[in-house]
């Protein structure tokens, strides 16, 4: 059935296209809502491997979309202040409902020209080292920090290797633990290893509901464990990457509806909804001391991965 909606959606889409080229007065809106009955079917059905595609459309909103659309007055902040500026991170200063806030997310690129710009979303060391300069400067004036979270992983280039990569993610993950500020974090489409991570040490962690968040992507543990990428459907199933599993593993603090069909659908739906969500995050937050913050921040992940059964001896 999935793969039959599949091939359903692949043909309305060419012919959708092609209506559109040909005729711009042609009647596309029949074929426009099958489409989206479609996209909504298959969102509501998908295997874990079918969430990963979703995470990884073409035409998921990136994090500028989300910013364009929840924040006002915007103010990019560029350069690690060391080495040069990093395009796949983009960091600023800006109002959420007219409160100040710092926002820090991971840029994917939409076409050729943008995804080599922004180096198909994997940061290098200068973009971590630029957003904890935001994120500090952020503390400093007690402005809460939203981080978009969307990367594939951190570049494991040799240019990143010489600058640092490792040093920069560990260096991130440590003063992220420090900040006296609410941080929130949501993974808006891919959240990669480490490169994810880096970005992702917050008060509380959401996912939208159709992304994704592991320690390693599907490809490359079927690599790993079975020698054949081929086996990345099974990879997938077994990394319990989608929000629903990491929920109860205590991984994520709960996951943010979509619109029906997913946020590619109607990007300005998707963007109510996760501001919403911001709000309200922030609102329950705003009472806790810098204190209380960093401690609640510390404790949620040396939780992660600690399992007891009940009457077991500590």
């Amino acid at each position: 059935m999935q793969e039959e909606n599949r091939l359903r959606i692949e043909n309305l889409e060419r012919e959708l296209a092609a209506l559109k080229a040909s005729n711009p007065q042609a009647d596309v809106a029949r074929l426009e809502g099958q489409l989206q009955m479609l996209d909504r079917a298959q969102a509501q059905t998908a295997t874990p491997w079918e969430q990963v595609q979703l995470a990884r459309h073409p035409k998921r909103p990136h994090a500028l979309d989300y910013i364009q659309r929840m924040f006002t007055d915007f103010i990019e902040i560029h350069g690690d202040r060391a080495y040069g500026d990093d395009a796949a991170i983009v960091c600023g200063m800006a109002k959420l409902e007219g409160a100040p806030v710092m926002v820090c997310g991971q840029q994917k690129g939409r076409d050729t020209k943008q995804k080599l710009i922004r180096n198909f979303g994997m940061p290098k060391p200068e973009g971590y080292r630029k957003a904890i300069r935001a994120m500090q400067m952020s503390a400093k004036f007690g402005r809460p920090i939203i981080c978009l979270l969307d990367t594939p992983g951190a570049y494991p280039g040799i240019d990143a290797e010489e600058r640092g990569q490792a040093e920069a993610i560990a260096v991130s993950l440590r003063e992220m633990a420090r900040l006296g500020v609410p941080v929130v974090c949501v993974v808006i489409g891919e959240g990669g290893s480490g490169g994810a991570l880096a970005m992702g040490v917050g008060n509380r962690v959401y996912l939208l509901e159709n992304a994704i968040y592991s320690v390693i992507s599907p490809e490359s543990c079927a690599a790993i464990i079975w020698r054949d990428a081929a086996q990345s459907e099974k990879a997938a199933a077994a990394l319990k990457l989608t929000a629903d599993h990491l929920e109860r593993l205590g991984i994520i603090d709960g996951a943010i509806p979509e619109p029906p069909g997913g946020a590619h659908v109607d990007m300005d739906a998707a963007a109510e909804l996760l501001k919403a969500h911001l709000i309200e995050t922030l609102a329950e937050l705003k009472g806790l001391s810098p204190e209380q913050l960093i401690e609640e921040r510390y404790w949620k992940f040396r939780r992660m991965g600690s399992f007891f059964t009940e009457g077991a001896s500590a």
